[in-house]
């Protein structure tokens, strides 16, 4: 039953266009009450009334004036209120911190051409590394996310690579962990002033997606072996992955990557809100 009193919290918005050639606003909504997910339409008109900001990953809203359907799952929306802005992501000197961290790794690595590469990479995409995002929608969606993204990846590597009886090359799982997303910094667009994200029209029509990118480069490089890594990250080819881990003997190394990128993924700083709890 719809309610002005429920507040809902932003999880996805995109626009797009209609047949008629106007601009459709498509966003998702989670009741903070039972968790239910509500789906919403707005028009053009209503588009144009607001402020782009409210639209941002995690904010909490409150509906003012919408049309249900029946079991109350859609509906079109026609005043919508701001109850409380989300943190946008990373703060400049959270980034800095950040990027300070990730770039200490470089000397962990021994193989002098790896590190070098990274280095140079690095100096040359600092601004953007600082403040790319993981993702639109579905892990660290938010400014500075790919950095807390690498970092996790590269905390849980080492944890884990202790562990191990037989070793893989700690070199080339630190630089799988470190470039296994670096193409995010060209598949995403983020707005620094309202933290939006969305998809770079660009890197979409020259690439496949941000695993081919981080693959080729690697290649190019002679880094075959983290090359392999990165194309297994998905862990199956309908996921994105170049290499589908269902296939038969293959070396273990690849799905070291895949387990810690999803570790990070599924359990790490995912969103705005979890950067908005104190730490422990």
């Amino acid at each position: 039953m719809y309610s002005n009193d429920i507040i809902y919290e932003v999880i996805q918005f995109s626009v797009g266009d209609t047949k008629a050639g106007t601009k459709m606003g498509k966003l998702q909504l989670k009741n903070t009450e039972d968790n239910s997910i509500l789906n919403c339409i707005l028009w053009e008109e209503t588009l144009n009334r607001m402020e782009p900001k409210i639209f941002r990953t995690g904010n909490l809203v409150r509906l003012i004036s919408a049309s249900f359907n029946e079991r109350f799952n859609n509906c079109l929306i026609s005043v919508l209120e701001l109850v409380k802005e989300a943190k946008t992501g990373l703060d400049e000197k959270e980034r800095e911190k950040a990027y300070t961290e990730l770039v200490s790794y470089f000397d962990k690595i021994s193989d002098e051409k790896i590190k070098a590469f990274l280095v140079k990479y690095f100096a040359e995409h600092e601004e953007k590394i600082k403040i790319a995002p993981a993702a639109k929608i579905m892990h660290h969606n938010y400014i500075g996310g790919l950095l807390v993204h690498i970092l996790e990846c590269l905390k849980f590597a080492e944890i884990n690579y202790n562990q191990f009886t037989i070793k893989p090359k700690k070199d080339n799982i630190l630089a799988a962990c470190i470039l296994h997303d670096i193409g995010k910094i060209f598949e995403y667009t983020v707005d620094l002033e309202n933290g939006l994200i969305d998809y770079d029209e660009t890197f979409k029509k020259e690439w496949i997606t941000h695993s081919q990118y981080g693959f080729s480069i690697c290649m190019n490089q002679g880094f075959k072996e983290v090359a392999r890594m990165i194309a297994a990250h998905h862990g199956r080819a309908d996921w994105g992955a170049i290499i589908d881990l269902g296939e038969k003997e293959l070396e273990p190394d690849l799905y070291f990557i895949h387990l810690v990128d999803n570790l990070s993924a599924k359990f790490g700083k995912i969103n705005v809100a979890s950067l908005e709890k104190k730490e422990d």
